[in-house]
C-alpha cells in the first residue's frame, strides 16, 4: 500500500509565520522610507526659512530681490530687473522665469554659501526639486504673480511651495509642520496643476493624489 505523504500542521504554521514574518518586514521597511520622505520634505520648507534670514542677516537684503547682488555676491550674480530692493520676493513661486527673483533666489543662496546646488539660473538642474522630483519654490505672499498660483487667505511674509506631493504625505507634513489641517494655518494644500483654486482639507485629500504643499513664513 502506497504511503501518503504531505504538511503536518506544524510544518504550515512554520511556513505561515515565515510568510507573516516576511510581510511584516516589508511593510515596516516601506512605512520607514515613508517616513523618511516626510522628513526630507519637512526639511525642505524649514531649510528655506533659514536661508532667508541667514541672507538677511548676511547682507541686510532679501535673496533675489538684493539689489546689490554683484557687490555682496560677485560678478556672476543676476540682478533683476525689475524692482530690485523693494523687499518683495517678487514672481510666482513655480516660476522658471529667469528674470523672477524668486528664480533667482536660489543663485543668491547658493552664491552666499547658505545652500548647495548650481548658481547658473536656468542651467539644468538649476530648479530645487523635493524627495518626489517635484519643484520647490518660494515668493513673497504679497508677490502679484504668486497671488495668480495660490489659493488666497495664506498670511505672512513669504510661501514656500513644494509640488507633486502625494495626499498621504502632504497630510503628514501638516501634521509635522503645523496643525494637521490641510485647509488652514501656516501650511496648507492645494490641487496641481499649479493654478489659484482652493486650499483642501483633509478629508477630501485622496492619498494617491499628487498635491502642491505651501508653508507660510
Amino acid at each position: 500500500m502506497n504511503k501518503q505523504t504531505g504538511f503536518t500542521l506544524i510544518e504550515l504554521a512554520i511556513v505561515l509565520v515565515i510568510i507573516g514574518l516576511l510581510l511584516g518586514g516589508v511593510l515596516r521597511g516601506q512605512e520607514l522610507i515613508n517616513s523618511a520622505k516626510v522628513k526630507n520634505m519637512a526639511r525642505d520648507f524649514q531649510n528655506v526659512q533659514v536661508y532667508i534670514y541667514g541672507y538677511q542677516d548676511k547682507y541686510k537684503a532679501l535673496p533675489g530681490d538684493d539689489a546689490n547682488a554683484v557687490v555682496h555676491l560677485g560678478a556672476t550674480a543676476t540682478q533683476a530687473a525689475v524692482s530690485p530692493g523693494n523687499g518683495v520676493i517678487d514672481g510666482a513661486w513655480n516660476s522658471t522665469n529667469n528674470g523672477d527673483e524668486s528664480y533667482i533666489f536660489w543663485q543668491h543662496v547658493r552664491l552666499a554659501g547658505l545652500a548647495p546646488g548650481s548658481t547658473v539660473v536656468g542651467a539644468a538642474g538649476y530648479g530645487p526639486t523635493n524627495a518626489d522630483g517635484g519643484q520647490i519654490g518660494v515668493a513673497s505672499i504679497a508677490s502679484t504673480a504668486n497671488q495668480a498660483v495660490i489659493p488666497a487667505g495664506m498670511t505672512g511674509a513669504y510661501v514656500v511651495c513644494s509640488a507633486g506631493i502625494l495626499g498621504k504625505f502632504a497630510k503628514q507634513l501638516d501634521v509635522t509642520l503645523d496643525d494637521g489641517a490641510t485647509d488652514t494655518g501656516s501650511v496648507r494644500v492645494y490641487p496641481m496643476p499649479p493654478a489659484a483654486a482652493a486650499w483642501v482639507a483633509v478629508p477630501a485629500i485622496v492619498d494617491s493624489t499628487p498635491y502642491n504643499v505651501c508653508m507660510s513664513l
